[in-house]
Parts: C-alpha cells; structure tokens; sequence
C-alpha cells in the first residue's frame, strides 16, 4: 500500500475529501447516464420516459446482486490494506470478480427468458409502452455483464483508497454514452432513428468501454491484480465472508426496488404521466442521493481501513466530520429541490402537466434530503465495521412501511401527493433512527467509551 492510499494517517478532514470527491464525482457520472437518458428520450415523449422508466426498474434491481461481491470487495479490500495484508485483499478481489460475473449470467437469463410477464406486472395498459419497454429491457440484459461488473471494479479501488481511478474511467463511459445518445435515440447522419432501443444500445456501448479500460487499468496494478486467477476454484470460507458482509445490502436493495415496483404500480392508477414524474423527478433527486450515496462508499472505506488498524479514535472523528459536511449537503439540497422545481422539471419535459406535478414531487420529496444523507453516512460508517445488519433492518422497515402509507394517505383528500409523502417522511425515519443507532453502539464499545459525547456528534475534528 503506497502513503497516498493510506487512510489511517494524517488530517481527517484531508482524507475523506479526498477519498469522497472522486467517489462523488463516479456516482454523479452513473447519474448522468441516467439524465442523458432521460434528457433525450423526454424528446420523444413522457410515453417513451415511462417504458424506459419501467424497464429500468429491472436493472434497479440488478443492483441487489452487484452490492453482494461489491460490498465485499470494498470492505474486504479496505479491511486487508489497513492490516497490510496484500494478499488477502487479492483473494476478495478474485472472488468478488468470479461472483459477479456467475450474477450477470443469472439475472440477463432471467430478465430475457421471462421479459413480458415482468413488464405485464406493471399494468401499463397502453401496446406501444409495454413493447417499448421489453425492448429496451432485451437489450440492457444482452449487455447486463458490463454493468454488473464495473461497479466492483470501482468497489475494488474505492477499499485501495484510490477513488481518482475509477472517477477517470467510468467518466470515459459517460462521455460515450453522451455521444451516442442523441446519434441512437434520434437518429443523426447516417444512424436510423431508434428512440428507446437506441437508449440502451448507447447505454451497453458505454459500459463495454468502461470494461474494457478497467482491463487495461487492472494489468498495471500489479499490487492489487496480479496472479488472481479467475478460473480456478474459490474457497467456501472466503465467499462466506463476501455473501455475509453483503448479502444484508443487497438484500436491502432488492426489497427497495421491489417495493418501488409496488409503489409504481399504485401509481399507475393515476395514468402514464405520475409514472414519468416519479421517474425524472427520482433522477433530479439522485443529485443529492447519489452524492451521498458516494460519500457512503468513502465513509465505509476510510472506517474499514481504520478499523482494520485498530484506529478507533479515527473511525470516531471520522464519522463526526462526515455528518458534518453531509448535513451541509442535504439541507443545500432542499433548498435546491424545493426553491427551483419547475427549472429543474422543465429541462427534461416541455409538457405543462407533467411539469405542474414534477413540481408537487420535488418539494414534497426536498423535505427529506437532509435526512437521506445523514442515514447513508451513518450506513457507509456501519459497512466499514462490517457490521451491514442494522443499516439493512433499518431500510427494509421503514421502506416496506412506505407501501402501507401510500396506500392510506393516497386514499385520503392528499390522492397522488399522499405516495410521495410517504417516501419522503420514511426518509426522515430512517435518517434519524440509524444515526442514533450507530452513536449508542459507539458509545457502548469498551474502545470508545470516554470519546463519545451526544452534545459533540454533530462538531467537526
């Protein structure tokens, strides 16, 4: 491990910016495909935003089986480094790589064996959606190997302590999927006009570049990607190990999107339009969730390593400084989210409607983006412990609970806003009662015990 990966040393402060503003920066690019998706398919129409949208709840999905080796490698990897064991975090990284792509084969069998019952759970209605839905999902799955495995090789370089690389890659991606986009979806010079299915061609070119220069990347860091070999056997101890450190994450986010789809489907009652609105609009609001989101990864990198070093004082100032700077984070986000909703509406759709209840999302969900980040840096702290049990009980809960509320407050005078309540006012649940849970575990572990104190939580290093 060279000094400048090295999170057990040096300024607090320092490093977590450091290591949290390229893992930002690779989430706001996984962001931006997503908007360049958006941006360009809302051309066509919110018909075509809603079969997109529909389709994509499948690779939403998918997430829940890229978070069991991602996890793995990320805090089996930081764990190792922070003991200097190099050797064991190549072991993590075999597995993870070997785990991910028996996934990707899985889940593209599935989604293509069992295409039109998946999209005919959503109730669409309208032909025209439902096949361009089962296109688009077609051709994502062909490139589903991709996908899945960029997200680990970023995991691997995340635990290393060096974000910069794969913030410099999968930025090569979206500059890729940026060119395409408008060449597939609308059809420019000699490229027919595509529309949906030229979306996730452009999306699946993209992520094949990606691949192909985390390759390349990976036959230079001999430290890290030497003498793995992926074709012999894994060993049941340390796949135990990645499945047990991921497999509540993971399994967090597949009940998540599940209980998406559910939410998606009472809100199809209300027509095609809510279902782009919820779509574009849970884009505009990734702008703060994914932000905490990356930082969620560095928090768990920077406990993991420390953690790994015994550096309990560390992994303590750590947490407070991140809380600190995530607080700033999310009320910037409110402020954004519910003082310039119709700007930020207007520059995916120009149909007035759609607009007017873009608007009502945005605010209503703007609430809770304060508590949304405190929770991810609460959870990014747990996950670097190795302790990915509470933040996975936490969200379960209170995101199963959303589909009760939706189904009582939309059936009141509140109608369609009554969904959005209840996602948004189970974001500040959760916020507050993981946060609490990680201060009192701190204060009641024999190491930190005389460092902890409720009044200072919140204080910078």
């Amino acid at each position: 491990m060279t000094q400048k990966n090295n999170l057990t040393q040096g300024s607090i402060v320092k490093a977590l910016f450091k290591l949290a503003l390229p893992i930002m920066g690779t989430s706001f690019v996984q962001m931006a495909y997503n908007l360049t998706d958006m941006i360009w398919v809302g051309r066509i129409g919110s018909d075509a935003v809603a079969a997109v949208g529909t389709a994509g709840f499948f690779t939403w999905l998918g997430v829940a089986f890229i978070l069991i080796p991602k996890i793995g490698a990320e805090v089996g990897v930081a764990q190792s480094v922070g003991r200097k064991d190099m050797d064991e975090a190549k072991v993590y990284i075999k597995h993870s790589i070997q785990m991910i792509l028996c996934l990707a084969l899985f889940y593209a069998s599935i989604l293509i064996i069992f295409r039109k019952p998946l999209i005919g759970f959503f109730n669409l209605g309208d032909i025209d959606i439902i096949n361009n839905a089962i296109t688009y999902l077609v051709i994502i799955s062909c490139g589903l190997v991709f996908y899945f495995i960029n997200p680990v090789f970023t995991a691997i370089f995340n635990g290393y302590g060096e974000s910069r690389t794969p913030f410099l890659i999968n930025s090569i991606g979206l500059i890729t999927n940026m060119i395409l986009d408008p060449i597939l979806i609308l059809g420019i010079g000699p490229f027919p006009r595509m529309e949906v299915a030229g979306a996730a061609l452009a999306t699946i070119i993209a992520q094949a570049v990606v691949t192909i220069v985390f390759l390349i990347t990976a036959a230079g860091k001999t430290e890290l990607f030497s003498k793995l070999n992926i074709l012999s056997a894994p060993d049941m101890e340390h796949t135990k190990r990645i499945v047990k450190l991921g497999f509540p994450v993971a399994l967090q986010s597949g009940l998540f999107t599940g209980f998406a789809m559910v939410i998606a489907r009472i809100i199809a009652q209300w027509g095609p339009i809510p279902i782009a609105v919820q779509k574009i609009g849970s884009q505009i609001e990734a702008i703060s969730w994914l932000t905490a989101s990356g930082f969620q990864t560095a928090m768990a990198a920077f406990v993991g390593q420390n953690f790994g070093a015994r550096e309990w004082s560390r992994v303590w100032k750590g947490y407070r400084v991140g809380m600190t700077i995530m607080s700033v984070i999310g009320i910037s986000a409110t402020l954004l989210l519910t003082l310039a909703p119709r700007e930020l509406f207007s520059i995916f759709v120009a149909e007035e409607e759609t607009i007017k209840q873009g608007i009502v999302y945005l605010r209503i969900l703007g609430l809770s983006q304060l508590f949304m980040c405190i929770e991810s840096t609460s959870a990014g702290a747990f996950n670097g412990l190795g302790k990915t049990i509470p933040p996975s009980i936490v969200g379960i809960v209170f995101n199963a609970l959303r589909i009760t509320a939706a189904l009582i407050l939309s059936s009141t005078v509140l109608g369609l806003d009554g969904v959005w309540w209840s996602i948004s006012m189970s974001s500040v649940l959760k916020g507050v009662i993981l946060s609490v849970w990680f201060i009192i575990m701190m204060k009641r572990n024999p190491e930190t015990q005389g460092m902890i104190s409720f009044q200072r939580t919140f204080a910078g290093e």
